[in-house]
């Protein structure tokens, strides 16, 4: 292709080409054309400008890991500051130590911790370990776990999206891994009386809109496991930096034998820990279950997330995010209600996820191109994050109700 050819075909025609999905992660790749951005180039804050120069006030935050703010300058400044010293070496860095050292202080149940760069590979890490620790094989599932975990008939392949048989994965694999939905006790039961002392362990992502859920259901949980000695594995990947610190673990006090965080824990940069009971974490030491990665203790992420944890115990960033998710929240649901439309916005207020409540189909999607032409980025679960003002929310409020006019319009005319 050359540089006119280029220069005339649009930024999803050329993705398309070279890229299957059209980005490198699924969730990406833009739906809602032209009302939805097709590339972004510039954030700051909370927003974000695309390439024909259109602002967004932004609530997608990269689906999740920009907690502080698009060019957050603390952590930006951390950055800079190790890139003069090196990115990666053949020896782990202090910083390697120091950060993990903070985590185990800070987050409630972690004794030790290691690095790797995506969710994901974290949480397969914690069900390797899981399985060397106990000596058994099966696994049970709750939640998108990432696409590396996403084995078993019905997984969620992506977020909210089960496949009824996982593309690509045998089926000896498969059989060993057992999903099972949110809050579903007797399912839980059920396959740790058919697999009786197979289970090596459970691994929980908190479903968005009935996450107050846990109060009841994680002890339950944990009572459930602790009779059939199977291991409870948290995917905080979400939920960590976000509800609480130490995510719904600490939230709702569950106790967990191992969790797995990310996505918030470094305002952006790619990093990922994994880590439990000092016990449980042995299995992955010398002469047991390997997990080791060239990239797990790059420094320029290690620093990012030591700015991140500065700001998050030196400010008040979770509980600022929960005052302003449940401004938005409550803002955007009075506008559905006053205009009629079969939207709510429910979950806890740092991360609610939108639902229809008349099985409407497309009313979403009408809605997010409406937020995109007024100049908001929404997705699913609209994240905010600290840069996010009470001045931003009021304008998004703002912007969406005029957003909420053309789709109530639309709606009545169906």
């Amino acid at each position: 292709m050359t540089d006119q050819t280029r220069s005339q075909t649009s930024w999803t025609d050329r993705f398309a080409t070279v890229m299957p999905f059209g980005s490198s992660t699924a969730s990406k790749a833009p739906r809602l054309l032209p009302d939805e951005p097709e590339v972004i180039v510039r954030g700051d804050g909370c927003r974000v400008w695309d390439e024909q120069g259109r602002e967004f006030i932004d609530y997608r935050n990269s689906l999740g890991p920009v907690s502080l703010g698009y060019r957050y300058p603390a952590v930006d400044e951390a950055i800079r500051a190790q890139l003069d010293r090196g990115i990666v070496f053949g020896h782990p860095t202090p910083l390697e130590a120091e950060v993990a050292e903070r985590l185990c202080a800070q987050l409630p149940g972690m004794d030790q911790a290691r690095f790797l760069k995506t969710g994901g590979e974290a949480i397969a890490a914690a069900i390797r370990i899981a399985r060397s620790y106990t000596g058994r094989d099966h696994v049970i599932q709750t939640g998108y776990n990432g696409w590396l975990n996403a084995l078993g008939a019905g997984a969620a392949a992506l977020p909210g999206q089960p496949a009824p048989v996982p593309a690509g994965v045998p089926a000896a694999v498969a059989a060993l891994h057992h999903p099972v939905p949110w809050n579903d006790l007797a399912a839980v039961e059920q396959i740790l009386t058919a697999h009786p002392g197979q289970v090596a362990a459970v691994v929980v992502a908190a479903d968005y809109a009935a996450m107050a859920d846990g109060a009841t259901y994680y002890p339950q949980l944990r009572a459930l496991l602790d009779q059939h000695g199977t291991l409870l594995i948290l995917d905080e990947i979400v939920t960590g930096f976000r509800i609480a610190l130490g995510g719904v673990n600490e939230y709702f006090e569950v106790g967990a034998d191992l969790m797995v965080y990310g996505k918030g824990m470094a305002n952006g940069m790619p990093i990922a820990v994994y880590a439990g009971r000092r016990e449980v974490m042995a299995a992955c030491g010398p002469g047991r279950a390997v997990v080791s990665s060239t990239f797990g203790g790059e420094a320029l992420s290690l620093a990012a997330a030591a700015a991140c944890l500065d700001t998050y115990t030196g400010a008040d960033v979770i509980g600022h995010l929960w005052r302003q998710g449940a401004a938005l929240r409550d803002g955007l649901n009075a506008i559905f209600q006053s205009r009629a439309i079969p939207l709510v916005l429910t979950g806890l207020a740092p991360c609610p996820t939108f639902r229809p409540t008349d099985g409407q189909p497309g009313v979403l999607d009408t809605f997010f191109r409406a937020a995109y032409r007024h100049g908001v980025s929404l997705t699913n679960v609209p994240f905010v994050n600290y840069s996010h003002t009470s001045e931003d929310i009021a304008e998004t409020v703002h912007r969406l109700d005029q957003a909420g006019a053309e789709v109530a319009e639309q709606v009545a005319q169906r």
